[in-house]
């Protein structure tokens, strides 16, 4: 089975988000931990998942040039770097930059860059991203306890990210299809632009973007904009008709939910749970111990597991909370607090019997795949749009990585009818 396909995710919720887009289009998709030692996978794309979201800028770079390497040694024909649906990132990096040395380790000159994702409400318009009906810095994201996002111009914000010309590929020619995007690419590439940032307020925007950038040895954005990327590989004559994803083992052990995400979203979905399941909110003002957290979640959670409904653990806080806990800790040890005593709890958790887990954030799905051990995650079906179950090897377990924006409000109850 061919490699067609080399992902960089900057988080696990992502690198699983764009693994399940690609495997509903029909493409055969492995998700992997941390740069490959050893061979891949075999698959049509390998989605390689990194933690450098708000990782130093020069290890971000490293760490994606490394997995790009591997991912092209071993026959990638394309490159997809992925990054959040709602551009997470501060004004030193990380996109830019690592879409930078991306760009020119690969050897080419230019690329897009577009996050939306209409299902999830991302859209994309004249270079504004949108969350639902809201701009970007009124969405809650301006809120974000590590990557406040203030600015709704992708534009302007990927300008201060880069040395390169940015320039934008506006809705009126999105509209007109893929022929017409490719014409504005090249215009733009020719007046010198390093980058582009792509409308896009439909599915249909983004096939044509996908049939558009079939040439492009690198393309970056959401997963969304993956969407159109197998179709081009079918009509290549490299990709074998669409076929349904492969199904997971059965489901067993006890149900949990441990989140870490501030969302509002995630903040939602919390609240809706208490009124179903037995619900722990930590609150790690009152106890800035990782350790002591821990131990009182898995004190809590003794006699409550159960294979009939989750529980629910949640490290999340709202915007003033958290505002405190950095003030008192600064930003990022409040952050490395929550990700360490989630992990804490995640491992213990399995350890107790936990065969199904739901994890709610990108920092935090991180933090809790690297503390299981986690090398390797299986696609299965889809619990809400981005959201699908994963079996994680070598563990055997069921894992769910949610980012902490995406997910309706019902999504910590009915995560475990699916699968």
């Amino acid at each position: 089975m061919p490699l067609l396909l080399g992902c960089i995710a900057d988080d696990f919720t992502g690198a699983t988000d764009l693994a399940n887009t690609l495997v509903k289009q029909g493409m055969s998709a492995v998700q992997v931990i941390g740069v490959p030692e050893g061979p891949l996978p075999e698959a049509n794309a390998v989605i390689v998942a990194l933690k450098i979201r708000t990782a130093p800028v020069g290890d971000a770079v490293a760490q994606s040039l490394a997995a790009c390497d591997a991912l092209t040694g071993a026959g990638a024909r394309q490159v997809f770097w992925k990054y959040c649906s709602t551009f997470d990132s501060t004004d030193a990096g990380n996109i830019g930059p690592v879409g930078d040395a991306l760009l020119k380790r690969l050897g080419a000159g230019f690329a897009i860059a577009c996050p939306a994702f209409p299902t999830n409400g991302r859209t994309v318009y004249l270079g504004h991203l949108f969350v639902g009906g809201a701009l970007l810095n009124e969405s809650g994201m301006e809120n974000h306890p590590l990557t406040p996002m203030t600015d709704p111009n992708l534009v302007r914000v990927l300008s201060r990210q880069t040395d390169g010309g940015v320039g934008l590929v506006p809705f009126g020619v999105v509209e007109q299809g893929a022929a017409a995007i490719r014409r504005e690419m090249t215009r733009l590439a020719d007046a010198g632009r390093r980058w582009a940032i792509v409308d896009a307020v439909t599915d249909a925007h983004l096939l044509a973007i996908g049939e558009a950038v079939a040439p492009h040895a690198l393309v970056t954005g959401g997963s969304g904009v993956a969407m159109g990327l197998p179709e081009n590989f079918r009509r290549a004559g490299l990709l074998p008709a669409r076929s349904d994803a492969a199904s997971l083992p059965p489901m067993q052990g006890a149900a949990a939910v441990v989140a870490g995400s501030c969302s509002r979203a995630t903040l939602g979905q919390i609240g809706l749970a208490r009124d179903h399941v037995p619900v722990l909110e930590l609150d790690a003002l009152a106890t800035p111990d990782a350790a002591a957290l821990a131990a009182q979640a898995l004190g809590w959670a003794e006699g409550r597991l159960e294979a009939a409904r989750p529980v629910v653990i949640a490290a999340s806080a709202t915007p003033e909370k958290v505002a405190a806990l950095q003030a008192r800790l600064g930003r990022e040890a409040a952050g490395a607090l929550v990700e360490e005593a989630v992990a804490t709890i995640a491992e213990g958790l399995v350890a107790r019997g936990v065969g199904r887990l739901v994890v709610a954030g990108g920092e935090t799905s991180g933090a809790v795949v690297q503390r299981l051990g986690v090398t390797a995650l299986r696609i299965g079906p889809e619990i809400d749009p981005g959201v699908p179950w994963t079996f994680a090897e070598p563990r055997g377990i069921h894992l769910a990585l949610k980012s902490g924006n995406f997910g309706a409000r019902d999504f910590f109850l009915k995560a475990f009818h699916h699968g």
